[in-house]
């Protein structure tokens, strides 16, 4: 039966039942296409083959029985606007991570629980710290920046997912199922936000992961602190900027900004929130960034930082002969010629990550 897989790819591709039947020009009416996802028609060869095409996926992935349910979805910031883009963002990240386990799977890497220490329960803002710290201390981090957050993560064994989303929505938590039942954690970011903004989405969410607030504290604030000390802890700020200053100057904020690459905004915000600067400082930096339009488009671009792990293993299996180039072009949704071209190519060169000097 191909009803759930079928469903998926509709609508992960953005189409509604009539815009597949425009899509196949009339091959099959759409109320067919409604029977085949319900499971009470199977199409013909020749109309599966269609399908495929016009979905933009293999036949073998229709035929094959989805391994893994969404059981849960949170979206940061905003909601999506329309029950359908909804239905799509699910559906792609449904998509994402089945493919992510299935190659983890023909390497013969296990598929384990997200290598989170037990949830932390926090009841102030300096908790939040506290917690912060004691994670990075966990995953031995030391001070320095980050580079790449999303692969730090992704060996801690949370999936991360780089879609694109409505520009107001930052990211998304979810949950997904595996077939064996097992609750894997997912970070999805938007993969047209730039790097800065992804990277305290990633931070955002995992505070979302570990942290469980209490006695009344918001638990957005909460992990907006987190994913701010996380990336910048307290002792590094005060160590480079001063523990009380009069005012900070935008050149300090853009030299931390490319070292640790959180946004100039997020580093003034942090300085205020740790008492560095006062209110009456904090408002004159962003006059100074209103007047020359920095609000929305900071100097100094963070490289985006799409997640690699599942794009590597996809090769890794590929070059030991275990898929096949149309397998590989399948999982990674790119044409034959893309993905062989890419083995024998250095990665993009805007791929850099902050890193300290």
């Amino acid at each position: 039966m191909i009803g759930s897989r079928l469903k998926l790819a509709r609508a992960a591709a953005g189409l509604s039942l009539r815009d597949l039947e425009h899509q196949l020009d009339g091959l099959v009416t759409a109320q067919a296409i409604g029977k085949y996802e319900r499971d009470e028609m199977m199409p013909s060869s020749s109309v599966l083959i269609a399908l495929a095409k016009a979905l933009g996926v293999t036949e073998d992935y229709l035929l094959n029985p989805a391994e893994v349910e969404l059981i849960a979805v949170e979206f940061r910031k905003q909601k999506l606007t329309s029950p359908r883009d909804d239905a799509t963002v699910r559906a792609r990240i449904l998509s994402e991570v089945e493919r992510y386990l299935e190659i983890e799977q023909i390497v013969h890497l296990d598929t384990h629980q997200a290598v989170l220490p037990k949830r932390r329960v926090v009841r102030t803002f300096e908790d939040v710290e506290r917690a912060a710290a004691a994670l990075r201390e966990e995953w031995q981090l030391g001070d320095d920046a980050i580079p790449n957050l999303c692969e730090l993560l992704e060996e801690k064994g949370i999936k991360i997912c780089a879609i694109s989303l409505p520009l107001k929505v930052s990211g998304v938590q979810a949950v997904v199922n595996t077939a064996d039942r097992e609750k894997l954690p997912v970070i999805v970011v938007n993969a047209d936000h730039p790097g800065e903004r992804q990277r305290f989405t990633v931070a955002h969410e995992l505070g979302h992961l570990w942290l469980s607030a209490k006695e009344d504290l918001d638990i957005e604030a909460a992990c907006h602190r987190f994913g701010g000390a996380f990336l910048l802890p307290a002792d590094v700020l005060r160590r480079d900027i001063g523990k009380m200053r009069r005012a900070v100057t935008a050149l300090e904020l853009f030299e931390l900004k490319r070292l640790f690459g959180v946004s100039a905004q997020a580093i003034a915000y942090r300085c205020k929130d740790l008492g560095i600067i006062s209110q009456p400082a904090y408002a004159e930096i962003f006059r100074l960034f209103s007047r020359n339009r920095w609000r929305l488009d900071e100097p100094i671009r963070i490289p985006r930082e799409s997640p690699k792990r599942f794009e590597r293993l996809c090769i890794r299996a590929l070059a030991e002969g275990l898929i096949s180039e149309s397998k590989a072009s399948e999982l990674l949704q790119k044409t034959v010629k893309e993905v062989v071209e890419s083995m024998d190519k250095p990665p993009d060169g805007d791929d850099a990550s902050p890193a300290r000097v």
